[in-house]
């Protein structure tokens, strides 16, 4: 028994270290403005202005595919809806999600769509209170079907998405797909976004 749990550390370890080794892939210089957003990026800030509604850009780069990891910081900077939206490739270009980040009125975390629910509805719904002008780290991992979340290294979310549908809600965030940014009557600030493959 302690020669098989001496195995397992070793090759948890392992693991790690391998993880470790893979290089993050910068994402910077290759915005796009769509629906209404304009690209102001200074160093690695990447500033998404107020819109009617939806403002947003989208990555031109090499786009992460599953299993992956994420790690970006966001702020609010104006507003009362969400600052960061992050729609990502969850099976595939065709297949996507978006994790929502201070939405509906400001506190709701979620993954949009699950079975054709918004996170405002589905069992990734998270409260939270977000203040303005507070860096927020978030990380997110897309390993097989598990999407996992975390927000100023708190885990806030946690799905298995076996079986399940998975897609965009309705409406201009297509345009961000496959992988793209925005806001909701609001200013956010990005910066520090990076992923790499697991």
């Amino acid at each position: 028994m302690g020669l098989i749990l001496a195995g397992l550390a070793v090759g948890g370890c392992r693991k790690a270290e391998i993880v470790a080794e893979i290089p993050w892939v910068e994402m910077k210089g290759k915005w796009e403005g769509v629906s209404g957003g304009v690209v102001e990026e200074e160093g690695e800030t990447l500033r998404i202005g107020w819109g009617e509604a939806m403002t947003a850009v989208k990555w031109t780069g090499e786009v992460p595919e599953a299993p992956f990891e994420l790690e970006l910081e966001a702020r609010l900077v104006d507003g009362t809806d969400f600052f960061c939206a992050v729609t990502f490739p969850a099976r595939g270009a065709d297949e996507c999600v978006t994790l929502v980040i201070g939405g509906w009125g400001g506190a709701t975390v979620g993954i949009s769509s699950i079975d054709g629910k918004d996170a405002s509805e589905n069992e990734t719904r998270r409260l939270m209170a977000f203040e303005t002008g507070v860096w927020y780290r978030v990380r997110l991992m897309r390993e097989g079907e598990r999407i996992a979340v975390w927000i100023a290294g708190e885990k806030v979310i946690d799905v298995d998405t076996t079986g399940k549908q998975l897609s965009l809600r309705p409406g201009q965030i297509s345009d961000c797909a496959p992988f793209g940014l925005a806001t909701w009557q609001s200013t956010g600030e990005i910066r520090k976004v990076r992923w790499r493959g697991i």
